[in-house]
């Protein structure tokens, strides 16, 4: 299935074009539901996005905000993703938003997964807007390369929703989507800005193997389109 790839001069362009194009997403999915789903990702990268985002008056009360993946930390710890979600996006008009974190600190990462499921299940599903980051080792939420559960969290035949990974290349135990729950969205974006990671995504869409960079299993697949945003 061929991808939707915008290439932009400047990231003030970027962010202005990926903004509304989300936004038009969620009011749609309000419209015809009478709410809407929006699940992110951590990292640098999207902290522009999430506030213009956030400084956008629609009708927030009605939206659910979740995550692609979580590090197994307390949401004060400053790895946290639903920290920074709540920094950096639930504020100005997006305040009005619900979130529901991954994160469970009653419960080891193993024992978390199905109730994690479930959670993500429940509340946010199914996904109307998904937006994915993607690492300069070609993972993307917590997919990362070279790990001994990778090849079940790409599995199409894994219904699950999420999987605990843990990186050998970063920091933290993970919860993550499976591909199957990532595929599953109505609009997935893929947001990436820098020369480095352009070099890395010339090499997905050449064909390179998705369990050396795990981000080619969503771009090189022929179930969804992927809108991809970089410059």
């Amino acid at each position: 299935m061929m991808n939707n790839i915008q290439n932009f001069e400047t990231k003030d362009e970027l962010i202005e074009q990926l903004s509304q194009r989300i936004i038009k997403n969620l009011k749609e999915a309000i419209l015809k539901k009478g709410k809407a789903s929006l699940l992110v990702s951590g990292g640098s990268t999207p902290k522009p996005l999430f506030e213009k985002l956030s400084s956008i008056d629609i009708e927030w009360g009605k939206i659910v905000v979740g995550l692609c993946d979580e590090r197994w930390v307390d949401s004060k710890h400053k790895d946290s993703n639903e920290l920074f979600v709540k920094q950096n996006l639930l504020k100005n008009f997006a305040q009005k938003a619900t979130f529901v974190p991954l994160f469970q600190d009653k419960l080891a990462i193993e024992d978390a997964q199905q109730s994690c499921s479930k959670v993500v299940e429940n509340k946010l599903f199914p996904f109307d807007v998904l937006i994915l980051g993607m690492g300069t080792d070609g993972h993307t939420a917590s997919l990362f390369p070279k790990n001994v559960k990778l090849k079940e969290a790409l599995d199409l035949e894994n219904k699950n929703i999420c999987i605990c990974m843990e990186p050998e290349s970063a920091p933290h135990k993970r919860m993550s989507l499976t591909r199957s729950a990532i595929l599953s969205a109505s609009n997935i974006y893929l947001h990436f800005e820098g020369e480095e990671k352009q070099k890395i995504f010339e090499k997905v869409l050449s064909g390179i193997d998705m369990y050396e960079m795990p981000i080619s299993s969503i771009i090189n697949q022929s179930i969804k389109s992927i809108e991809v945003y970089t410059k």
